[in-house]
């Protein structure tokens, strides 16, 4: 049998630690959440935290040099996505939106022209608040991706 899918949370202004955790202690797997600091440390030896250095994308880097293929990340940053999805991981956004081989490239573009867009100053960078709604369609999201996980993990 393959080794048990792991969980990496990108955690700096990460909204859903909470349900990461939650959806890990269900399934009995390892959460790691992946910081430049200010997390509460937990007492449960399934939940990790790993404090890298202030360096721009340290928390990204720790994220790829560590995930697996199969391992599930959890990322609201597009270019960290387009680098789990390109190792075999499930990768999905805080609102439950998964990022896959099929749809990581529109993802990217779309991250891309909004950001010149916004140093142009055609739009401002405002992200839409995040709601209840999305807080559900994570928690869903996160525990198919799991279960996805486990069962290719077992075959």
């Amino acid at each position: 049998m393959a080794q048990a899918p792991q969980i990496y949370v990108d955690a700096d202004a990460c909204p859903v630690k909470d349900e990461a955790a939650k959806v890990a202690a269900r399934h009995g797997l390892v959460v790691t959440f992946v910081s430049n600091g200010g997390l509460r440390p937990s007492r449960d030896p399934m939940v990790r935290h790993v404090v890298v250095s202030k360096g721009a994308d340290a928390a990204d880097d720790w994220i790829v040099e560590n995930a697996k293929a199969n391992d599930v990340v959890v990322t609201a940053d597009i270019p960290l996505a387009a680098r789990t999805v390109a190792l075999g991981a499930h990768v999905l956004g805080p609102t439950g939106k998964p990022f896959t081989q099929e749809t990581i490239g529109m993802a990217v573009a779309m991250r891309d022209l909004k950001q010149h867009l916004r140093e142009t100053g055609e739009i401002k960078g405002y992200n839409a608040a995040f709601s209840a709604r999305d807080r559900s369609a994570f928690l869903s999201a996160l525990d198919q991706a799991v279960r996805r996980a486990l069962r290719e993990a077992a075959a």
